[in-house]
């Protein structure tokens, strides 16, 4: 074979170059130290902190109603009145009643000072002044059940007049003015909602209760309540109590937490979403919830290299704060290294990456609802 057909057969044999395999666009963002508060998440239903419902503590004819529906009204304002004549007329007659028996008691009393005389004279027998004696405690006793009828009689009168015993708000009115009241009547008039501090009730499950009860002891536990629509923040609390006993059909316990709810924003009957901060860890590094990857061998991320590697490396995250924008890491990752948070499906050990950064900042103090 001819020199230039060997060479020419050699250079068609040649092997093509291999391809260069561009790096892979990933987003990272840079593992983070701080203060991160830890929260406990459950679903709450709100209550009023006081709820009354109006009844009428004497018979008689609704005059007027004084309230309108969905007013708030303060503590001993007045709601309704009966019609307060009829115990007007009885408060009168046991007061004149009283006046008489006064009368007989001051006139008993006296001739007993005439019999006490001519007793010691031995001008009459000592058995009439015994007598006497015993009318005067008599008439006395019978001052004091007068008595005792013109307080029962004031305070029948005193019920004519239908006051609120709390601050609240009225509710829809079920009866009006015209009609007889009855005091066994089971509907009542109005009832009157206290919102304003407000309740709300809410379970964790059963296995919080350990952590929870000892940071309860430490010092009171702030609760955030947001809405279930978009996790808008409608107020905080602290916890009132943690019941006294776990509720075994459900594994949970029972927590009621209450709210100074100003602005109303809490309703009695609404349902909300609750975050109980129970502690804040110092130093804590987090990463974006993102970057924690699951799979055969457990928890991991991809860290970025300083030459722009992608490597594997198995975390430990922590239980608290399911759900929230950032994880919080026990270990496996530190502080300033580069944590993939978008492209790691593309991704293996060693790949070459081009990183970008994250658009949105890496933050942990806002509690987020589930």
């Amino acid at each position: 074979m001819a020199i230039g057909t060997w060479s020419l057969a050699k250079d068609w044999f040649k092997p093509p170059p291999k391809a260069v395999i561009p790096p892979i666009p990933v987003v990272v963002a840079v593992a983070q130290t701080g203060d991160v508060p830890v929260y406990f998440s459950g679903l709450g239903s709100v209550q009023a902190y006081n709820t009354v419902t109006i009844h009428a503590r004497v018979n008689g004819t609704l005059d007027k109603v004084v309230f309108i529906e969905g007013q708030d009204v303060k503590a001993g304002d007045l709601l309704a009145q009966i019609d307060p004549r009829p115990y007007q007329a009885q408060l009168d007659q046991v007061t004149a009643a009283k006046a008489r028996d006064e009368a007989l008691l001051a006139n008993a009393r006296l001739d007993l000072q005439r019999y006490d005389r001519l007793a010691s004279q031995n001008s009459i027998a000592m058995q009439q002044r015994d007598t006497q004696t015993a009318l005067v405690a008599q008439d006395a006793a019978t001052v004091k059940n007068d008595q005792a009828q013109i307080d029962y009689a004031a305070i029948q009168l005193l019920y004519t007049a239908i006051r609120s015993p709390i601050a609240g708000r009225t509710g829809v009115r079920m009866i009006d003015a015209g009609n007889i009241v009855q005091t066994t009547d089971t509907a009542g008039l109005v009832v009157v909602t206290q919102i304003e501090p407000i309740s709300v009730l809410f379970s964790l499950p059963e296995d919080d209760f350990e952590m929870v009860n000892r940071q309860m002891a430490a010092g009171a536990l702030v609760v955030a309540a947001s809405s279930r629509a978009d996790n808008k923040i409608l107020g905080k609390g602290t916890v009132l109590l943690i019941n006294n006993q776990i509720d075994q059909t459900t594994g949970t316990i029972q927590l009621k937490a209450t709210f100074p709810n100003h602005d109303h924003a809490l309703w009695p009957g609404q349902f909300v979403d609750v975050q109980l901060l129970v502690e804040t860890r110092h130093g804590a590094i987090t990463v974006p919830a993102a970057a924690v990857q699951r799979g055969p061998q457990g928890v991991y991320a991809y860290v970025v290299t300083d030459d722009d590697k992608a490597q594997i490396v198995p975390i430990k995250v922590s239980t608290a704060n399911p759900g929230a924008p950032v994880a919080l890491i026990e270990s496996g990752v530190t502080a300033g290294q580069r944590v993939v948070v978008d492209g790691q499906l593309k991704l293996r050990a060693g790949a070459s990456v081009k990183p970008s950064a994250a658009a949105a900042p890496l933050s942990a103090s806002t509690p987020q609802s589930q």
